[in-house]
């Protein structure tokens, strides 16, 4: 952590005050953030409002923004230790870790946006060790190793996985995707878990996923999945609900659900759903839910 020589220090309960930021103390074990930040991160609901995507990012049918990523990085590691993301993507997760300071490896199944986050963390030139890695993290373990990360317990995970069948259905937004030529699925990998037509399948296989980065993660690590519930066929399908409940029944390998942080997406538009007929909700929100092995 940078500390500016302008900054008062207290040797008798050492402290660092950063004025506006707070009070920063050297038995934080968790991150570098003040009592302040600490306390502001807390909070159980958030607005956040990204930056427009660059062009090549909007490839992605459901990327989450770097800047957001890197408020969970900041919270849950310090300077120099190791973030995961199973599900890549355009590596918005190695972006956000690189841009902090922090290592990180990532795993994405589809070639073309394997090749889009190369091209992007290329061009930061990191100092850090930020890998993105083609694959399946079926095979997790096997792929860190390969890529010559072995012996290290991952400090914090962060991820989006598809959210089941979200991108199948035949919505407003997949529709206006479809007219601009853009992708509206993963991949056609049956590895890929947005090709799960089965629901429960779709839980079971995500979890063993997960159990995967339970053994790569260090005790009292942190773990958290930004996903959402999905409506399907007039069916509201509580998908981070039993996302969270199938993580914390696994055998041996079970994750405690600590909390959930609600994400409000106050600048998405409101679309007519439903009116005069049922009620449809617009879903502007996401869940980001926190696991810790314990």
């Amino acid at each position: 952590m940078a500390f500016e020589q302008n900054k008062k220090i207290s040797k008798k309960v050492l402290t660092i005050d950063f004025g506006e930021r707070g009070v920063y103390s050297f038995g934080n074990k968790l991150n570098n953030l003040t009592g302040k930040e600490w306390i502001k991160f807390s909070k159980s609901w958030f607005i956040h409002k990204p930056p427009r995507r660059k062009t090549n990012e909007i490839l992605h049918p459901a990327k989450f923004p770097e800047t957001l990523v890197e408020e969970f990085i900041s919270f849950f590691t310090k300077e120099g230790d190791w973030v995961l993301d199973p599900f890549m993507g355009t590596g918005s997760t190695l972006i956000a870790a690189g841009n902090l300071k922090r290592n990180a490896a990532a795993v994405e199944l589809s070639k073309e946006y394997f090749k889009i986050a190369r091209v992007r963390i290329k061009k930061e030139k990191f100092k850090e060790r930020i890998i993105p890695i083609l694959g399946s993290s079926v095979n997790l373990s096997e792929l860190l190793s390969s890529n010559n990360i072995k012996n290290i317990a991952f400090d914090y995970t962060i991820t989006s996985p598809p959210y089941w069948n979200q991108l199948e259905r035949n919505s407003l937004r997949q529709k206006v995707r479809s007219n601009k030529g853009l992708a509206t699925k993963y991949s056609h990998s049956s590895d890929d878990l947005g090709n799960e037509t089965d629901y429960d399948a779709f839980i079971e296989r995500q979890a063993k996923i997960f159990d995967n980065v339970y053994d790569l993660t260090k005790p009292n690590g942190y773990l958290t999945i930004i996903t959402n519930n999905v409506y399907y066929k007039g069916k509201l399908f509580p998908l981070a609900f039993d996302t969270a409940v199938s993580l914390t029944k696994r055998n041996g390998k079970s994750w405690v659900l600590k909390d959930e942080k609600i994400w409000l997406q106050n600048d998405k538009p409101l679309i007519a759903l439903g009116v005069n007929s049922a009620w449809v909700a617009n879903r502007h929100h996401q869940y980001c839910l926190i696991f810790r092995k314990e």
